[in-house]
């Protein structure tokens, strides 16, 4: 695999193919590489994004003296992993090995640690889990859009004297079937065979779902205004956008479909304009999306993070988000848990005005302020 063409990047950050990095060859972008002795951050797209949804904040970043760097996840775009079909190993997905795939990375590229590790959406929890594990190398984390959900809770504890109630379980699935029209999860529906060719080959054609998708969940849709939800249940759940919670017969492609903007707002968007979309259409034309789906099957491989349970992420975070972000209370409790129980030196949460859930595209300057701050201040 060659690097991404400079031609559909800004002046000043370069594209490059790092090899050898656990196992696979891995693209970045970097900003800020010319001066040796900067002190390096390290950025974490989610999904359906790149190391290119990046972009407009690694500039800023370079300007203020960091060595920003922004890989494309295992799975994702031009690294390793994109041919992965379903009936494929998970493991090299789960949450372990990611972390081991930045370690690599970092190591890789001359670094002991970063400044910052930065993540979004399905790269929230991997930044989150980064910090937890790996203090040493992750001196700082801030997670954007998906609150971190933690380690999983304490073992078991004196259960050898004290018979320890069961838990009861967890119907949501079940309840949310049963709603009016039936409705189902899409992390759920991301983990089923069918999700990649429904996107990769939606009807309405990949370019056109990309651009239905994105702006579904963004600021200029305006049925984006999101508030807490008291508890998870299949009543408070059926609230969240299609999006989120799916009606029951319909793919990804089919739940984003009628809310295709206009050609008179497409050509109006500023922050993902067509030609910048078509970078995301080419990529995912060419390896469909199966990579980055596979981050959603890995909960029973992630049975090994169980060894860290009881942690806390221990460095400074910080929390971002759009303000028009369902993505901050899909979990309800999540924001509340990362803020109160999951980190011990969180520094704030910041909530953005004017950007749903593709806040570094959707207002790039407010956040390239926010984190040039936050990590100056650690």
């Amino acid at each position: 695999m060659t690097p991404l063409s400079s031609a559909v990047l800004p002046a000043g950050i370069r594209s490059r193919m790092i090899h050898e990095v656990n196992g696979i060859s891995m693209h970045i972008l970097e900003a800020g590489y010319e001066t040796p002795g900067r002190q390096a951050v390290l950025m974490l797209h989610g999904f359906p994004e790149l190391a290119y949804s990046w972009r407009k904040v690694m500039l800023p970043l370079a300007a203020a003296g960091y060595h920003v760097i922004a890989p494309d996840v295992r799975g994702y775009g031009r690294s390793g992993g994109t041919e992965v079909t379903f009936q494929d190993d998970l493991r090299p997905f789960g949450t372990l090995n990611k972390i081991l795939d930045m370690l690599a990375l970092v190591s890789a590229l001359g670094y002991h640690s970063v400044a910052a590790v930065i993540g979004h959406d399905q790269g929230s929890p991997l930044a989150g889990w980064c910090a937890l594990t790996r203090p040493d190398v992750f001196r700082s984390v801030v997670m954007m859009s998906s609150p971190f959900r933690g380690a999983p809770e304490s073992l078991p504890f004196n259960t050898a004297n004290v018979p320890m109630p069961s838990k009861p379980a967890n119907r949501i699935h079940e309840e949310l079937a049963q709603l009016d029209p039936p409705r189902k999860y899409y992390q759920r529906y991301y983990a089923t065979e069918v999700a990649n060719k429904n996107m990769w080959e939606a009807r309405q054609g990949l370019h056109a779902f990309l651009r239905a998708y994105y702006h579904m969940k963004s600021a200029d849709w305006p049925q984006n205004k999101p508030f807490a939800l008291s508890a998870l249940i299949a009543s408070e759940w059926e609230k969240l956008p299609r999006y989120y919670v799916m009606d029951q017969d319909a793919g990804m492609a089919e739940s984003v479909a009628s809310e295709m903007p206009s050609h008179e707002n497409i050509a109006a968007c500023q922050w993902l304009p067509d030609h910048e979309l078509e970078v995301y259409s080419q990529e995912y034309g060419r390896n469909g999306f199966q990579g980055g789906l596979q981050g959603y099957r890995t909960s029973r491989t992630d049975r090994d993070l169980d060894i860290f349970a009881g942690r806390k992420i221990d460095v400074p975070s910080l929390f971002v988000a759009g303000k028009s972000d369902w993505g901050v209370f899909q979990t309800p409790g999540g924001l509340q848990s990362l803020q109160e129980t999951f980190t011990t030196q969180l520094r704030g949460t910041i909530l953005v005005e004017g950007a749903g859930h593709w806040i570094q595209q959707e207002q790039p300057l407010i956040l390239s302020e926010i984190l040039i701050d936050f990590v100056r201040n650690q």
